[in-house]
């Protein structure tokens, strides 16, 4: 399968929380994780990811949006809970895609929503936490995009 992916967050602040989102995607094969606005100091974030994930793919820390630079072609994709927003399971994943999610205690800030090129949401009652949500949208991406391991008995 050609094309990459890469999860970030916005505003975290919850080292176990980052940790998990890092160990997670690099479970999945993304290509680097970011965050922007990060409350998480980097010596917290590698004692929390117990896959090394650090030794395996790239971390970028962007101190707001203004500074975030993904690379040419990489679609931003946010995963909110907001009106008009697209339910993961109807979504057609980009091939060049960059997930990011809002803080434990709120939601993407209206500058990162503005440069979104697509907002999705899971259909749930209310917010998960942000390493279950993005799990399901790694996971969600890899059965969309067929990149799952034939099912037989």
């Amino acid at each position: 399968m050609r094309g990459y992916f890469a999860v970030g967050v916005e505003g975290i602040s919850k080292s176990g929380n980052l940790g998990n989102l890092y160990r997670t995607a690099h479970a999945f094969g993304a290509s680097f994780v970011f965050t922007i606005d990060s409350h998480v100091e980097r010596a917290e974030l590698l004692n929390a990811d117990t896959s090394h994930a650090d030794d395996h793919m790239p971390y970028y820390e962007w101190p707001n949006v203004a500074g975030m630079q993904l690379p040419k072609d990489c679609q931003l994709v946010g995963v909110e809970l907001v009106e008009n927003s697209i339910a993961l399971p109807r979504f057609k994943h980009p091939l060049r895609a960059a997930y990011v999610l809002g803080p434990e205690l709120g939601s993407l800030s209206s500058d990162l929503q503005e440069r979104c090129k697509y907002i999705v949401q899971i259909p749930s009652r209310f917010c998960l936490n942000v390493g279950i949500a993005g799990a399901l949208v790694m996971y969600d991406r890899i059965l969309a995009l067929g990149q799952q391991f034939p099912r037989g008995l």
